[in-house]
């Protein structure tokens, strides 16, 4: 880490750890749907693969979100708001046709990490104030 990266404020770091731990969760669904692609219906195979490819960009694509915050780049901070609309997004679907409570945590992870990405000691870490 370097010195900048040291002194960043608490919400921060936290802000790139739970990023981190979003990319965790995009590998995990990742395998988890290669396992299913090699049990999918004929007809289905290319959604499958394509849904699997897609997870596997997300996760890369959170990596490189997360890496460019924590290095304090302010152009970062955009995208890793655009992440958290997707989870809370994708929590609100879970929470109309899935299991709730799974929905509701969705949602307030995205709410969470979305509000440390835009708290003043954030803002000013990343020059934007």
């Amino acid at each position: 880490m370097t010195p900048r990266e040291l002194d960043s404020p608490v919400t921060l770091v936290w802000a790139v750890r739970l990023l981190f731990a979003e990319a965790v969760a995009l590998v995990v669904l990742a395998a988890y749907l290669v396992v299913l692609d090699f049990t999918a219906d004929a007809t289905s195979v290319v959604v499958a693969v394509a849904l699997t490819g897609f997870a596997v960009v997300a996760a890369v694509a959170v990596v490189l979100v997360a890496r460019a915050l924590a290095r304090r780049s302010s152009h970062a901070r955009g995208p890793a708001i655009v992440v958290q609309l997707f989870v809370i997004a994708s929590g609100g679907f879970v929470l109309q046709t899935g299991t709730a409570w799974i929905g509701a945590l969705l949602m307030l992870f995205g709410i969470g990490v979305g509000l440390l990405c835009v708290v003043p000691p954030t803002t000013r870490a990343l020059g934007l104030d």
